[in-house]
């Protein structure tokens, strides 16, 4: 499904542009072109190669869906792919999206597949910044986009660094075993993450090298500002990583300390039960010529000394914390 917006210098933003009318509307300088691409069949990126004159190379990267976040520049016009991340519970996995963007000096083409709650927030603030900077070119619209993109990762990282803290809340406080399973999908959810925030601070890096021919000097400082975004995002997630490393060596070590303690207590009560069963083992042989056999105290005497015997390793264990 295609949906084409285009905006004139006067602030009229028509919708329902023929796609065949594309490669018209955008020479005139005037007019700012939004394509929104949702679900991209062939004949789609057929009609946008066509109209727009993208590279085959391009177009072949539309195509597949796990693409590096990445920046080229072709003569006239940017590609950009960028993933949108999302997270419909807190517990559940990260669901990431790519997009992938065509900046011309008056259009903006932007491909995706299912639906993107971004978009709709993207309107205003669209319509906002331009009020606010005053002008409504392509980078304008570029840098909502990819504003809108990474301010949505902050949410999740900030869930995210919640769900570290109950997890450390657990492993100091009441031991919980599922809290290492916890620890390996945030660790994954973290890493996912990280696989996709530092090649966009790259492509950020490269927007803002000011040697991009499409935008101005002044549109430049607003791709700054996420680009320090990014830098902000990309620590935590380093920060985090390190804290889900440590978490995990606090795991282990907890959990080797109650082990062992589960060890010290078994070989306690080992030793006590093997020194009363020696005892019982003596007076259970069956010999005839035994000096106590038929002392008419010898069953309570060998009662008494295996109590005591036990007891006083009982306490000599628990003086030493065997207990």
């Amino acid at each position: 499904m295609i949906k084409v917006h285009v905006h004139t210098s006067g602030g009229h933003l028509e919708k329902s542009i023929p796609l065949s009318e594309i490669s018209e509307v955008i020479k005139q300088k005037n007019h700012l072109l939004w394509v929104d691409v949702k679900d991209a069949t062939d004949e789609d990126l057929a009609l946008l190669q066509k109209e727009f004159g993208f590279h085959p190379l391009a177009i072949e990267d539309v195509g597949n869906p796990r693409q590096r976040p990445k920046i080229d520049l072709y003569d006239g016009y940017i590609f950009l792919i960028f993933y949108c991340v999302s997270r419909y519970e807190r517990g559940q996995p990260i669901h990431a999206i790519q997009l992938v963007i065509f900046v011309g000096p008056n259009y903006v083409v932007t491909i995706h597949d299912g639906d993107i709650s971004l978009f709709t927030d993207i309107k205003q603030r669209w319509q906002e910044n331009q009020d606010a900077i005053g002008t409504h070119d392509a980078a304008i619209l570029t840098y909502t986009i990819l504003d809108a993109i990474v301010d949505d990762y902050f949410p999740i990282i900030d869930d995210l660094s919640e769900e570290i803290e109950d997890i450390e809340e657990v492993l100091f406080g009441h031991f919980d075993r599922g809290a290492q399973q916890r620890i390996f999908q945030l660790k994954k959810d973290l890493l996912r993450i990280r696989r996709i925030v530092a090649p966009e601070r790259d492509v950020m890096n490269v927007l803002v090298r000011r040697d991009t021919p499409i935008f101005s000097e002044n549109a430049i400082l607003y791709f700054q500002d996420v680009y320090d975004h990014i830098i902000r995002v990309t620590d935590a997630i380093d920060t985090y990583r390190d804290l889900m490393s440590s978490a995990l060596d606090s795991y282990l070590s907890i959990a080797s300390n109650r082990l062992n303690e589960v060890m010290k207590m078994l070989t306690g009560w080992s030793i006590i039960l093997m020194t009363v069963t020696l005892i019982a083992s003596i007076y259970g042989m069956n010999f005839v010529h035994m000096p106590e056999l038929r002392w008419h105290y010898g069953y309570v005497y060998a009662l008494v000394l295996m109590l005591t015997l036990g007891g006083s390793l009982a306490i000599f264990f628990r003086r030493r914390n065997y207990f």
